[in-house]
């Protein structure tokens, strides 16, 4: 765990604007002042769910996407720690573990072109190793009997998330995944497309429901070979739900929830699918924000539901501020309903 970064008691009291008469959930939440060993350190922990943030955008740089993803994670922690602690709103039951640090790899993005294929291969190899300290951590979260609830970063994390989690639990997951993409691309070296398709193929990922991709941008490759039926992938059409009409938004998250609810499962959070967040791939249209917490509420309300991961957005200085509070929104939203 030597790339883990604990967030500090002080660092906590910095972000925090306190005010008379009222409580943050910054003053409520957890932190671990150190660790001796990490699983038990957590299992020992009155807590039900562990923060962690991801800020990284490698993935999406060997995706030949738009960077920016790293920025997520800062960007959420200040909105979180300064919203309202309640009976609504209880931060009591999380702790706020830290972050990844991928200074260094961050660092390499710079020197490279995601034109040039030989650093395109490069960086692929670095995703492959972000993915060991992802799925490491997220394993000893799950293992400790802790929900995750990981922040920021490419969808190439779900990789890392399925397998700690699945590795954790000794059984394959299943995954619900809002997203415009698959994110079932060719195995050709890991990237921000291809985090399922890598845990599917080895053996960590059951059944896989894609929830909301557009039909603009989805391969004929993809619906022949990974959308055919003849698997444990399902899915449903934005199109098919908001321009034609086909299906109701909530019946199509009962069709879904019905699916994956067979075995514990992930729900993967791609900012791409809600209309005008900036994201790695923003889109003018999909999603509202409002639909997306329908989504996490009635997916986080099931007992099996085993992590949250919310990725892809990557805010500038001046969309921070939206950024966060959408996330935050969105975790809060994830603990109400599960702790029910």
């Amino acid at each position: 765990m030597n790339k883990l970064v604990l967030m500090s008691k002080s660092k906590v009291d910095e972000l925090v604007n306190t005010r008379s008469g009222e409580t943050k959930f910054g003053e409520q939440i957890m932190v671990l002042p150190s660790i001796t060993n990490i699983y038990d350190d957590l299992k020992h922990l009155d807590v039900k769910y562990v923060l962690i943030g991801l800020p990284e955008d490698v993935g999406v740089f060997a995706n030949k996407g738009k960077q920016g993803t790293c920025k997520a994670w800062d960007a959420t922690i200040k909105i979180l720690l300064n919203t309202q602690n309640n009976s609504l709103n209880q931060g009591e039951q999380l702790c706020i573990l830290g972050h990844l640090d991928f200074y260094e790899a961050q660092k390499q993005l710079s020197k490279w072109d995601q034109n040039n294929e030989r650093h395109l291969k490069k960086a692929r190899a670095l995703v492959s190793e972000i993915d060991k300290e992802v799925s490491n951590l997220v394993f000893n979260i799950v293992k400790a009997g802790k929900i995750p609830i990981i922040i920021g970063g490419g969808h190439n994390n779900a990789y890392g998330n399925i397998k700690g989690t699945s590795l954790a639990l000794k059984n394959k997951i299943n995954v619900v995944n809002f997203d415009a993409h698959t994110d079932f691309r060719a195995l050709e070296g890991r990237h921000s497309g291809n985090g399922f398709s890598y845990a599917f193929a080895e053996g960590f990922l059951n059944r896989y429901f894609i929830f909301g991709i557009h039909e603009n941008y989805t391969s004929q490759n993809i619906l022949n070979e990974a959308l055919n039926g003849e698997n444990t992938i399902k899915y449903n059409t934005f199109e098919a739900i908001e321009v034609r009409k086909e299906f109701k938004f909530k019946s199509e998250i009962k069709k879904a929830l019905k699916y994956v609810s067979k075995a514990n499962f992930g729900i993967e959070i791609d900012c791409d699918a809600i209309a005008n967040i900036p994201s790695s791939a923003q889109t003018p249209s999909g999603f509202s924000v409002n639909q997306a917490r329908e989504f996490v509420h009635s997916f986080g309300s099931h007992k099996l539901a085993a992590y949250l991961h919310i990725c892809e957005a990557a805010p500038t200085k001046k969309t921070e501020a939206q950024v966060g509070k959408l996330i935050a929104y969105l975790i809060t939203d994830f603990m109400r309903a599960n702790s029910n």
